[in-house]
């Protein structure tokens, strides 16, 4: 079998600037999530069979409380945020198993899920849905991927080191050098990705790269400022590679088994009516036939 681990936060998010406003009877808005069902539906009629979608029921975790200014929820628009708790509950009707993320992040739920999927022998090959790079430091061989379904992209082990210079294993390390915009950490000054990527590759982890710059055996240019500056700024590095490692023991399923699609719930045409969907109940119903 085959496990398609979903960013419901990404899709979300993705479809809410991607389609035009699409407001219901009760005057709310509902085309992010109406687009996220449809893909959603789409995956399934592709052939999937086991599917978890993570989100983050909240935008904050426990990151914040370690860095002031890593990401929250402000600048994100209301009728967005509004569409949260809707998305989870219309996934649910779908018949899907979703993973609604406080303390943690969906990210750290699709780590987790990885982890879980990856544990069975049963499981051929865990689909990542995502192009997240934080997700890329869960991907294993072939087996465990990363899977960009907009772009029909999959990027296995050799492909991120291709991109990123470093190994799955090392990413939060170069995230910790590089620093993460979108997650709101600034890296060490001076540290780019090439600079990154070769100390990382040649020295594995942060604790491994040598005190000094004239003691480390790869070219680059104004190696004595970069060691000092790594020294220096040491417990900021090792903070940042904390906030850049995803958890891997989160609250998830506790088997694959019950990733297993069978159909939609009870409460699925309710649920498509409120949305103004009412054309996707013939489609599920269609599908679920044939997955009897």
């Amino acid at each position: 079998m085959k496990v398609h681990l979903v960013d419901g936060t990404y899709e979300l998010f993705r479809h809410y600037f991607a389609l035009p406003n699409h407001v219901n009877a009760a005057g709310q808005e509902v085309a992010a999530t109406r687009g996220v069902l449809r893909s959603m539906l789409s995956l399934l009629s592709e052939g999937a069979t086991h599917i978890a979608v993570a989100t983050d029921h909240v935008v904050e975790s426990f990151r914040n409380e370690l860095w002031e200014d890593y990401k929250d929820s402000s600048g994100v628009p209301e009728d967005l945020l509004s569409q949260f708790s809707l998305l989870e509950d219309a996934l649910r009707a779908l018949g899907l198993v979703v993973w609604p993320m406080t303390e943690y992040e969906a990210d750290d739920a699709l780590a987790a899920g990885a982890a879980l999927a990856a544990a069975d022998e049963r499981v051929e090959q865990v689909l990542i849905c995502t192009p997240d790079k934080d997700l890329a430091q869960c991907v294993e061989g072939e087996r465990v991927v990363q899977f960009d379904r907009r772009r029909r992209l999959v990027t296995g082990e050799d492909e991120v080191v291709k991109k990123f210079g470093v190994p799955p294993a090392a990413i939060p390390d170069y995230l910790a050098l590089l620093g993460d915009e979108a997650d709101g950490f600034p890296g060490l000054r001076g540290f780019g990705a090439k600079t990154a990527a070769t100390l990382l590759a040649r020295y594995g982890q942060l604790e491994d790269i040598p005190r000094r710059g004239s003691e480390w055996d790869v070219a680059l240019r104004g190696a004595d400022r970069l060691a000092e500056t790594l020294h220096e700024e040491r417990d900021r590095a090792l903070l940042f590679r904390r906030l850049a490692t995803l958890v891997r023991d989160g609250p998830v399923s506790a088997t694959v088994d019950e990733l297993r699609w069978s159909g939609p719930a009870d409460g699925f045409a309710d649920a498509i009516e409120m949305l103004d969907a009412a054309d996707l109940q013939p489609r599920v119903e269609e599908l679920a036939e044939r997955r009897r």
